[in-house]
């Protein structure tokens, strides 16, 4: 998501400790841990983690006046349990350690419709690798697109790699379920959302 500059967003992000964080290496939680790659605006998360207080959720994403959107959402709702790193995903071994997430979604992430840039999607193969490392065993992958080619590509790409289905739905729709702004304004046109569920098991 390309974002035109905001002047208050630099001093705003320089001045913010309580939500923005440089990685997760030295990070500890008992809670499960969830990552959103991508997070946008931030509205599926920071609504995720309101309802969900058990579960820490963290936001990677490398827009910084999304970052600092997601951070002001929180900050309204005074969450305890969600922090933002501002980052490129392909980075994300340097920021995370191995066997250190439970779930990843992978929501409406750039298409990258030219075979040239395939390699730049969230779900070629070589992202896929670098989230095995990072998530336990038995951790989560869920994908949600509204480009049905990347869809199609991305199983291609799962099914070259150490992930398993679990679940794959080509109109998903889960009623009460937190959307992202994208998502919103998808199902509001009546476009279908397509939907898969992957598992890593390492043992």
């Amino acid at each position: 998501m390309r974002m035109r500059k905001k002047k208050w967003v630099r001093p705003f992000l320089e001045n913010e400790s309580e939500y923005l964080i440089q990685d997760l290496n030295s990070f500890s939680t008992d809670m499960p841990i969830y990552i959103e790659i991508g997070m946008g605006m931030g509205d599926f998360i920071v609504e995720s983690a309101k309802l969900n207080p058990d579960i820490f959720y963290i936001g990677l994403e490398k827009e910084e006046t999304c970052v600092a959107r997601s951070i002001k959402k929180a900050q309204e709702l005074e969450l305890k349990n969600f922090k933002v790193i501002h980052f490129d995903a392909i980075g994300i071994k340097d920021i995370i350690p191995d066997n250190k997430i439970d779930l990843i979604y992978l929501h409406f992430s750039d298409p990258w419709p030219k075979k040239r840039n395939h390699k730049r999607r969230l779900t070629y193969m070589t992202y896929l690798k670098m989230y095995e490392d990072i998530l336990k065993d038995k951790g989560i992958i869920v994908f949600k697109t509204d480009n049905e080619s990347f869809f199609d590509d991305s199983l291609q790409y799962f099914d070259n790699s150490e992930f398993k289905l679990l679940e794959i739905d080509r109109n998903y729709y889960k009623e009460g379920e937190p959307m992202t702004a994208y998502q919103a304004k998808f199902v509001s046109e009546g476009k279908p959302i397509y939907y898969a569920k992957y598992v890593i098991n390492k043992v």
